[in-house]
């Protein structure tokens, strides 16, 4: 990845071009094929949650799944939670470079503990249920209190099934012949957790417990697709301290992202997306955050659907509705970006 951002008042100017991902992922059964195991392994600084714990951790996910049917199983171990879906998607599924602000501030990331997903069909209605039970610390965690995190959310496909999980996928691929439609909601209450984020951020001195809801909504038809989600933190007393009694703050308050795209030719593999994301923080935090949107153009150019892609992302970042080129803190960003998945 190359990036370039520039503050236009400051005339600040910063690079970075480094490679933002190299991950190792092992995948199989036990036994039987009932009983199967994932790891997932990542090499690079950014995917070892260093800056926030000086932990250099290399274990993504190590979880073993037992499956009582193709439409009921269980899991146990360090994996994703099942929350926003944004961050429920693989990365190596995203058309734009980064996953939004939105994603960045609120997301509950990876965890701990047991997890159950079960995907009836009601009145012919997809589904997709999924609750976990987790130790509400993150990844790097190697001990908890008795303040545990619990996470549920509901997803329902009124119109039936995407193909090829295109639900869990950016951009309509698959070029969908009818209308496809994917409702999604949940919640997460995490008791007494030590980190800013919940499972993600700096250590607080304090234990706070998070409260955060979210609601997603795609839809693709050839070649379009949208996708909107909404989240919301909340959390008593945001205003806290970090481990060197420095002052720290929850981020609280609620953002929403949305992402319209196009295939411009289904052989061609060219699509132009664009993304407008919207971070309002709560009243009581002003004073250390602002209110942020920003407006994002994308080209994507497939030539092995995600697997292999090149992708050039154009963004402008501005504060407190100040949308001028001239106003304070704004920032103009570009990103160059290759993505090999084998």
């Amino acid at each position: 990845m190359y990036t370039l951002t520039k503050g236009e008042i400051q005339n600040t100017e910063r690079v970075e071009a480094r490679i933002r991902r190299l991950r190792l992922r092992m995948d199989g059964f036990i036994y039987n094929s009932k009983l199967t195991y994932s790891i997932q392994l990542g090499f690079t600084r950014g995917d070892q949650d260093y800056d926030d714990t000086d932990i250099v951790n290399i274990v993504r996910d190590a979880v073993v799944f037992y499956n009582f049917t193709d439409k009921f199983y269980i899991s146990f171990g360090q994996s994703k939670l099942p929350g926003n879906r944004q961050r429920v998607n693989s990365s190596g599924e995203l058309q734009f470079a980064e996953r939004s602000l939105v994603n960045a501030n609120f997301n509950i990331d990876r965890d701990f503990g047991l997890k159950a997903y079960y995907s009836p069909k009601i009145g012919g209605v997809p589904m997709k249920l999924k609750f976990a039970v987790s130790t509400g610390e993150g990844r790097v965690s190697t001990s908890t209190d008795m303040g545990l995190a619990y996470t549920g959310r509901a997803e329902v496909l009124p119109l039936g099934e995407f193909k090829g999980k295109g639900d869990y996928i950016e951009g309509d691929l698959a070029y969908e012949q009818s209308l496809k439609l994917s409702l999604g909601g949940g919640y997460s209450y995490n008791d007494r957790t030590t980190r800013a984020g919940g499972q993600t951020g700096i250590y607080l001195s304090t234990p706070v417990t998070l409260k955060t809801q979210f609601f997603d909504f795609i839809a693709k038809f050839r070649g379009w697709a949208y996708q909107f989600e909404y989240m919301e933190r909340n959390a008593t007393n945001p205003i806290r301290q970090d481990l060197n009694g420095q002052t720290a703050n929850v981020y609280v308050g609620h953002g929403l992202n949305q992402q319209l795209s196009y295939i411009l030719n289904k052989k061609s593999g060219y699509e132009v997306a664009g993304r407008y994301t919207r971070l309002s923080p709560r009243n009581d935090i002003r004073q250390y955050e602002k209110k942020t949107e920003v407006v994002e153009l994308g080209l994507t150019r497939y030539f092995r659907a995600h697997r292999l892609k090149l992708q050039l992302n154009a963004n402008y970042q501005f504060n407190d509705g100040k949308f001028k080129t001239n106003a304070p803190g704004n920032i103009f960003g570009g990103i160059f970006q290759i993505e090999l998945g084998i």
